[in-house]
């Protein structure tokens, strides 16, 4: 029985695991601070060796400094739900899963 609903499901199931994956690979690369702060860094080295002005320097860092602030934001923000769907599940008693009262 599990196999024919396997066969039967399987042209939904995999665009939704396709489209997991790409949003996870998403996810990852608009939260990566490695690469973030090596562009900070990269930046620093910029200006100090004279290569960009103070202006553009400014208006770069503060671009960079932006995008760490919400990455750790959204970060903040996903540890907080998952802190809350456990809460959830420590409290609500065994066997009462989802039944009406």
């Amino acid at each position: 029985m599990f196999l024919v609903d396997d066969l039967l499901l399987s042209p939904i199931k995999f665009p939704l695991l396709v489209f997991k994956k790409i949003h996870e690979a998403a996810e990852d690369e608009l939260t990566d601070k490695d690469k973030l702060t090596s562009q900070l860094r990269e930046l620093y080295l910029l200006v100090e060796a004279g290569k960009i002005t103070e202006e553009e320097f400014t208006k770069m860092e503060s671009e960079l400094l932006d995008k760490l602030e919400a990455i750790e934001e959204y970060e903040k923000d996903k540890l907080g739900e998952e802190e809350e769907d456990e809460e959830e599940d420590l409290e609500r008693p065994e066997g009462e899963e989802g039944r009406p009262l």
